[in-house]
């Protein structure tokens, strides 16, 4: 098995960028944290971050055919980026869409999710742990 995992805007800035809403870790860790998990799953990963909407949308359609599931934290495109969601339907690659903070109790913009629209799943409020939970459920098999 093989993911993509793709981090949008400001992730870069982990444990910098209001700390008290997205944690005092930073980007390194999480990359470090999402490895260790496939590796010790003995599942291939690619992690890529960009600001760049384009960048995003380029990368999930160079994924078609090449990987089995992608994990998608779209940051702040979540609320307003149909190429991604039309992206992740494009490709028909199932995806799991990942949040470090629990959108659902933040501003009322950003309980709208395009993405959330063709994900198999949504996991959000629980920090770096979230992303891993994102793995194990394509570690456990789902693909529907």
């Amino acid at each position: 098995m093989k993911l993509l995992v793709l981090n949008g805007p400001n992730l870069n800035l982990l444990g910098i960028r209001e700390p008290d809403i997205y944690g005092k870790e930073s980007y390194a860790a999480l990359v470090r944290a999402v490895k260790e998990e496939c590796r010790r799953r003995a599942i291939g990963v690619k992690i890529l971050q960009s600001n760049s909407e384009a960048a995003l949308v380029t990368a999930i359609q160079k994924a078609y055919g090449k990987y089995d599931g992608i994990i998608i934290n779209p940051a702040a495109y979540t609320h307003t980026s149909v190429a991604l969601l039309d992206a992740v339907k494009a490709v028909g690659i199932p995806t799991v869409e990942v949040h470090l903070s629990d959108v659902s109790k933040r501003e009322d913009f950003r309980k709208i999710s395009y993405v959330g629209l063709a994900a198999k799943k949504t996991i959000a409020g629980k920090g770096i742990a979230g992303y891993l939970e994102a793995v194990a459920f394509f570690a456990e098999g789902a693909k529907a």
